[in-house]
This record gives structure tokens, C-alpha cells and sequence, in this order.
């Protein structure tokens, strides 16, 4: 019970693959009480049952871009619970159509609203949520490798990821004297819905298994118990940190020499096919 009568805001929940539900659940189980608001009326009949299964509170619709919903989120929250323990920040948008081709095509319009929805988000909520943690607190978000090396397909979403890891930086010197800590999850690819949407996305899970030092893929378990400890006292000295949970993928240089004989033998079949 390594959360025991901790309250935490859980966001970005769409159903029950996501990385956030994965969490929400993990903590449920560790002792945490949990909030879970629905980012659009048309997620609330996939959201609703997923909280009510672990008796969470505040299920409520809540778009981050609606200024009146955070307020009335917030309002209600301190009003019954008086004070928060942590958050999950899970919220990332993009348009999946600019997520394919080149980074150089994207339009302004899908620049601005993918750091509103990705990057702001992260901002906006810290600062409400840091409010209530009064008795100091733990703020994760989640990341990704494509803020830190170019993916195919990724695009717009890379720079906005890059940009919140950094804010993940600057807002662990703004609360740490609050004894507030912030850390980000970079995980590796899972299929959830939020990554369906990046093109290419079956064949980047087939190679990344083949790749990572482990040789595997990583799976919600993973994910959901590398958010435990960072929301737990176990990581009491950690903050402004990008926590890598990739099977070790991110530590790796180059593809490892069997696989590379295999995707040459590949290539060159593939050559001689097309003499």
C-alpha cells in the first residue's frame, strides 16, 4: 500500500487501454483515492464505468482548453477533499493527418493547438493542483523518446514532447520548495489510442522488440509501477526528471548485429527484386 491515503487527480483517460486508466488502477491498488475527469462528453461512457470499478470521485468532464471546467474541477475538489497528493498529466493532440510525412509541413494551426493541448496543459494543471498540495506533492506527465531523437512520423508531436520535457525542468525549480517534485514516464511504444493515431505504428513495435536490450516491448504494467514509485515517498529525492521505462531502448546506439544481418538480408532481397 505504498500510496495509502494519498489523493491524486488522474487525467487523460479514454478507455481501458490507456496508459492513464493503467495508472489510475495501479494507485487505486496501492491505497490512493482517485479523481478522474473525461476530456469530452463523448469519452464519459467509456470513463464512467472504468471509475466507478475503483470508487473514484470528480468523473466529470474537464477539457483543458475550457477554463471554466478547470475551475469548477479544482473548486470542487477543494471543497471536498480539501488538498491533493498528486497528479498524472496524460493529455497529449495532435492532428493525425499532420502526423505523417514531413515535420516541415505542418501547419501553424496544428502547431499551436498541439502545445496548447500537450505542452499548456501541463503548465495550467501544475499550477491549480499545486495549490492544494499543501503537505507537498508529486506531478508526473508523459513523455516520450521522440522529444529526444527524431521518429518517423512523429513530427509536430516530438518538438511538443521536447518542450514538456523541459517545462518538466523548469517546474521542478519553481515547486521545489514547496517540497513539490515533478518527474516525467518516457515510455517505449505501446498501442493505446493516442498512438494509433502516429503512422507506422505496428512496425515501430515490431522493430523496437527486436532492438531494446531486454527484447521485448514494454507493457502498462511497466508503466503503471514506474508512476507508483514516483508518486510513492520512495522517490522523495527526485525530481525535474525524464524516467526512461523503454526496456532500454533509449541507452542503445545501434541495432544489435543480429538484427542488422537479418534487415540487410532483407534489403538485399528486396534489391534484387526490383532488378
Amino acid at each position: 500500500m505504498l500510496l495509502k491515503g494519498k489523493k491524486i487527480l488522474i487525467t487523460g483517460v479514454a478507455n481501458d487501454w490507456s496508459m492513464a486508466w493503467a495508472i489510475a488502477r495501479r494507485a487505486h491498488d496501492e491505497g490512493a483515492e482517485i479523481a478522474m475527469p473525461y476530456a469530452m462528453p463523448n469519452l464519459e461512457k467509456r470513463v464512467r464505468p472504468l471509475a466507478e470499478s475503483i470508487g473514484a470521485k470528480f468523473v466529470q468532464e474537464c477539457n483543458v482548453q475550457n477554463d471554466e471546467q478547470m475551475d469548477d474541477l479544482f473548486n470542487k475538489i477543494e471543497s471536498e477533499w480539501g488538498k491533493l497528493d498528486g497528479m498524472l498529466h496524460a493529455i497529449a493532440f495532435s492532428d493525425k493527418n499532420e502526423l505523417t510525412g514531413r515535420y516541415a509541413d505542418t501547419t501553424r494551426a496544428n502547431f499551436k493547438n498541439t502545445m496548447d493541448v500537450s505542452v499548456y496543459s501541463l503548465v495550467d494543471l501544475t499550477r491549480r493542483a499545486s495549490k492544494l498540495m499543501t503537505d507537498g506533492g508529486s506531478i508526473v506527465t508523459l513523455t516520450y523518446y521522440g522529444g529526444e531523437k527524431s521518429v518517423p512520423n512523429y513530427n509536430v508531436m516530438g518538438v511538443a514532447k521536447s518542450a514538456l520535457d523541459s517545462s518538466v525542468r523548469y517546474l521542478a525549480s519553481d515547486l521545489g520548495r514547496d517540497k513539490i517534485r515533478i518527474n516525467a514516464i518516457s515510455a517505449g511504444p505501446i498501442m493505446t489510442l493516442a498512438s494509433s493515431g502516429v503512422g507506422g505504428m505496428k512496425s515501430m513495435l515490431r522493430l523496437n522488440a527486436e532492438q531494446t536490450p531486454l527484447r521485448r516491448n514494454m507493457t502498462l504494467d511497466d508503466v503503471s509501477g514506474a508512476a507508483v514509485y514516483l508518486f510513492s515517498d520512495l522517490s522523495s529525492a527526485v525530481t525535474g526528471e525524464v524516467h526512461h521505462v523503454d526496456c532500454g531502448y533509449s541507452t542503445t546506439g545501434m541495432i544489435p548485429n543480429d538484427l542488422k544481418e537479418v534487415l540487410l538480408r532483407g534489403l538485399d532481397e528486396q534489391n534484387e527484386q526490383n532488378k
